[in-house]
């Protein structure tokens, strides 16, 4: 059978950075066809290149056997390649299905009905009349997936599609998944969660450093084994998660409610959590069950009058940002681009953004040579993978500006952390460095709140959870004493 999508000798370079060298690739009808690789082996340019947003500069593409020169990612559509990007192209101003008929052709009432009932049977519920900037990661990415289902592609790009679903959904999706292979729809799957991979795919192609170094049926190797040839060493063993006794309080919520003015927002009823030191704390939940607002409210961005707040024993509830990180908070948001990083300015001055307290700031005037040496110690710890500090974040694939933000926090040293979302959408290899240094900072005594829609991340780093299902949180559950089937009926609201 003839492949329907073929890459030959596919390079791309920018600048420096060869980010594609001499990609051959193969995608048979009907094949879920998994890339794996570490935070910058060039996936995600590899798909840019078969969407149309980038031109390579060698190499041919072949769809259904025929040379083609996809210019834009409308020709990529018109050929029946649709795309679900890791980073979301959706305008914030708009309603979901405004942004969806912007795409997909017919009259917004019979797109509505569409989005709702696509909805409903792939477990990726959304309000079609919701605006886009009052939605969750979460929320936009399912705008994203309903969207590119709405076209009815042959080939549908998938950069990871489950990030953002319940453990529940996930089976329901897969099921869509296998059901669209078997009208013959290619695939193209790539995920970080190496037993997703194993389960539903047939076929892997491994990058490193932007060239092909394998292809495998992933079905017959391990976990570790792929993850041994995604990031071409042994896995470091897991640091031990072994309970210890916590110290005193470094966060506490007594009471907390947060009426949200937003119509499509959460608003938060009666949430009620202590962190200590030396204890990690989990938030599960369903993306956009208020998790942005108790980020918001805990963060400083949005402030809350009365004590329901209380940082290192001060009651913080109308102090801003500024203020709560002079006590020792930080905080490392979910969206990186935006509110984690300015995509514009070059990794230095990012770090500049939260850590001038740390001796980069003298009299008003910037200490340049500081900086550097600081953002470079980042780099250098947390294995992000840059030209340097002078490299703009945009610049960065999404698993490396997350291991730079959250360096940047973690080398802080807070008494008191919030993480949300803490390895969305990176690597193995640097997923389980970060967990393992949120581990390491509990040792030292640090008191960390973790907000995450990964159960399994969970499970591995925290001492207890909660969960958020529509601006409630549930009793905390030790983790040693609950399971992910408990926490699932907690996410869906079936509890007792």
């Amino acid at each position: 059978m003839a492949a329907l999508l073929s890459l030959q000798a596919v390079s791309k370079r920018y600048g420096a950075v060869q980010a594609n060298a001499g990609i051959d690739l193969a995608v048979d009808p009907g094949s879920i066809h998994a890339i794996l690789g570490e935070n910058g082996a060039g996936k995600s340019t590899l798909m840019k290149l078969i969407y149309g947003v980038e031109t390579p500069d060698a190499g041919t593409i072949l769809w259904k056997g025929q040379p083609v020169n996809l210019a834009s990612p409308a020709e990529a559509r018109a050929l029946g390649i649709g795309m679900v990007f890791q980073h979301f192209s959706l305008f914030e101003t708009l309603s979901v299905v405004q942004n969806i008929a912007l795409i997909v052709p017919g009259k917004q009432a019979d797109l509505a009905r569409r989005i709702r009932d696509l909805g409903a049977e792939f477990g990726l519920e959304v309000d079609p009349a919701a605006m886009v900037h009052a939605l969750s990661v979460g929320e936009r990415q399912r705008v994203e997936i309903i969207r590119c289902l709405l076209l009815n592609p042959e080939l549908l790009i998938l950069d990871e599609p489950t990030s953002v679903l319940p453990p529940q959904s996930v089976a329901k999706l897969f099921d869509t998944l296998r059901a669209l292979q078997a009208r013959g729809m290619a695939i193209l799957f790539i995920s970080h969660k190496l037993e997703e991979i194993k389960e539903l795919c047939d076929t892997a192609t491994i990058l490193r450093a932007g060239q092909v170094t394998g292809r495998v049926d992933p079905r017959g190797h391990s976990a570790k084994d792929l993850a041994t040839l995604m990031i071409g060493r042994a896995m470091p063993p897991p640091l031990p998660a072994t309970a210890q006794e916590p110290g005193e309080a470094r966060l506490e919520l007594a009471g907390l409610s947060y009426r949200n003015d937003d119509p499509f927002g959460v608003s938060l009823r009666d949430v009620s959590l202590r962190v200590r030191s030396g204890e990690i704390v989990g938030i599960a939940g369903i993306s956009g069950n208020g998790q942005q607002e108790l980020a918001a409210l805990i963060s400083g961005e949005i402030t809350a009058q009365g004590d329901g707040i209380r940082m290192m024993g001060h009651g913080v509830g109308g102090l801003g940002v500024a203020a709560r990180r002079r006590l020792g908070f930080a905080f490392v948001p979910e969206e990186r681009l935006g509110r984690g990083a300015v995509p514009e300015m070059s990794l230095a001055d990012n770090a500049l953004l939260t850590a001038h307290r740390a001796g980069l700031v003298a009299r008003g005037f910037i200490r340049r040579a500081p900086e550097r040496a600081f953002t470079g110690a980042i780099i250098a710890r947390y294995d992000v993978r840059t030209p340097g500090p002078a490299a703009e974040a945009a610049a960065l694939s999404g698993g490396n500006l997350q291991k730079f933000i959250m360096g940047r926090e973690m080398m802080l040293d807070p008494k008191l952390l919030l993480v949300s979302q803490p390895t969305w959408g990176v690597d193995i290899g640097a997923a389980t460095e970060i967990r393992q240094r949120l581990i390491a900072m509990r040792n030292a005594g640090a008191a960390i709140l973790v907000i995450s829609e990964e159960l399994e991340e969970l499970f591995q780093i925290c001492d207890r959870l909660h969960v958020l299902h529509k601006g409630h949180l549930s009793p905390s559950l030790p983790v040693a004493e609950t399971n992910a089937e408990a926490v699932g009926a907690y996410m869906i609201g079936s509890a007792a």
